[in-house]
């Protein structure tokens, strides 16, 4: 690949073409708003001209309810070899491709599993979807040179090529995306009119449950409209356990034992659950997750207080897994919380203690 057409400049069209450009592609972007464009070639994500023919991948970043006709449109102006979507539903764009009778030999649609609470181009970065999936959904037409660009792509995004069915991808984003993002949201909107004095005990449980929920609504409106029945579905489920859960609760504030002992096989039936999903979830570099031994250290929020926890660790030899940070309520602060090899855990806790740090047993 040698050129390439970036339609939309947002995080991800700009963060793709940023990815391209430091490949030595040479990336043509276009968007509805002018200044967006600007501002991705200002970042070095390419040039806001348009291409003088045709270039070898048109790479259209729309919301999910104009990908279909953005495609169209390129498609019949003859823009590029190859076209490729990275919108994050794939069956409705396909049929309505279908729908409108193109020739899909050209097409294949994609979506890379990354992105950020922010949008538009100054959000995007380079790496982005480095060591990411990004999937690829080929129709039965698509041509193998398309499909080998689209390839060539997820390479220089240096991401992870995974191909499914188109509906098959829908049903998955569902599970693991868009249902997970609107009860995050749901929890979030319990805060909203809460009591100063209990949104004040926020610690890192709540921060990692809500979290995803700072995203722009308008952009989640695009993707769940183009997405809805699944995910109804997938509530639908949640909100059957949640009518369970609600009764075993209300069953444990009984003064019959009987009942309070069903209520509280109800409540452990959910957690025990929750534990058997959780450990399904993919660890580092998405292989099977691994038990992680946690090493607490105390901080002040002073600058250099981690770069200093981090050095210590490297020179003890010691590799961190993964680190989280929690800030004290009302004190300048915290607790980092060093996820590391169970077997390690003992030298890098002797060598931060050697070093002079507080350790939280």
């Amino acid at each position: 690949m040698r050129t390439a057409l970036v339609i939309g400049s947002g995080l991800i069209g700009t963060s793709a073409a940023l990815a391209l450009s430091q490949r030595g592609v040479v990336v043509h972007l276009t968007d509805h708003d002018p200044e967006q464009a600007r501002t991705a070639a200002a970042l070095g994500a390419g040039t806001d001209e348009a291409p003088g023919g045709p270039v070898d991948l048109a790479i259209v970043a729309a919301p999910p309810a104009h990908v279909a006709a953005t495609l169209a449109d390129a498609m019949r102006r003859g823009v590029a070899r190859g076209y490729l979507d990275v919108a994050s539903v794939k069956g409705g764009p396909r049929r309505e491709l279908e729908a409108l009778g193109l020739d899909l030999s050209a097409y294949i649609g994609s979506h890379p599993m990354s992105g950020r609470e922010k949008s538009g181009p100054l959000a995007a970065t380079g790496d982005l979807f480095e060591g990411r999936p990004w999937v690829l959904t080929p129709t039965r037409d698509t041509d193998t040179e398309v499909l080998n660009l689209a390839l060539e792509l997820v390479s220089h995004c240096r991401a992870v090529p995974v191909v499914m069915d188109a509906d098959a991808h829908d049903r998955a984003v569902a599970l693991v995306s868009h249902m997970p993002h609107l009860v995050s949201s749901m929890v979030a909107a319990r805060l909203e009119n809460a009591e100063e004095a209990a949104v004040r005990l926020c610690g890192q449980g709540i921060r990692d449950v809500t979290r995803i929920a700072a995203s722009d609504p308008r952009m989640w409106i695009d993707i769940l409209s183009a997405n809805p029945g699944p995910v109804a579905d997938l509530l639908a489920d949640v909100s059957a356990d949640l009518d369970e859960t609600v009764q075993a609760l209300r069953a444990l504030q009984s003064s019959d034992e009987a009942k309070r002992r069903v209520g509280a096989n109800g409540i452990e039936d959910v957690l025990r659950r929750g534990n058997a999903g959780q450990v399904r979830v993919p660890g580092k570099h998405g292989a099977a997750p691994l038990t992680y031994e946690t090493v607490a250290v105390l901080i002040d929020d002073q600058p250099g207080q981690l770069a200093r926890i981090f050095a210590d660790a490297g020179a003890a030899g010691v590799n961190i897994e993964d680190v989280r940070i929690e800030h004290a309520t009302g004190q300048q602060a915290g607790l980092v919380q060093l996820m590391v090899d169970p077997k390690a855990a003992p030298v890098l806790s002797t060598a931060l203690r050697e070093r002079g740090w507080a350790l939280r047993q």
